[in-house]
């Protein structure tokens, strides 16, 4: 066999440093825990990645449907509610919606509290 096949194959340097740092791993880890750790390493990345592509171009994200779908089903609530306290809602924004529920809840007197009346007599 030629010295050249030989170094092709040979482990050397960096390569043993990799081989022991997996055992080292797997020694202080354990079998079971390695799943674990990787994917707890892919999941970093992916928010790190994530992180840095809003950092360099903020705009270009679309926002996340999840998101979304409970704004929707907010908004329904505050015109349900603006609408049972008598506020017209047509052409006017949430915030805009908002500020007159709450001055409406400001301006109207809450309904002041009832004693419980004894019913037992003693």
């Amino acid at each position: 066999m030629s010295s050249s096949v030989v170094n092709r194959v040979a482990i050397v340097g960096w390569e043993w440093i990799v081989i022991l740092a997996i055992l080292a791993v797997i020694m202080i880890w354990g079998p079971d825990k390695i799943p674990k750790l990787a994917r707890a390493l892919g999941q970093a990345r992916k928010e790190f990645e994530k992180a840095q592509k809003e950092f360099t171009n903020p705009a270009a994200e679309p926002e996340p449907a999840s998101t979304a779908e409970p704004k929707a089903a907010s908004d329904d609530y505050l015109i349900q509610t603006a609408k049972s306290l008598g506020i017209e809602t047509a052409g006017k924004t949430r915030e805009q919606i908002s500020k007159e529920i709450l001055e409406k809840a400001r301006t109207t007197q809450p309904p002041t509290p009832t004693q419980p009346q004894n019913t037992q007599q003693q």
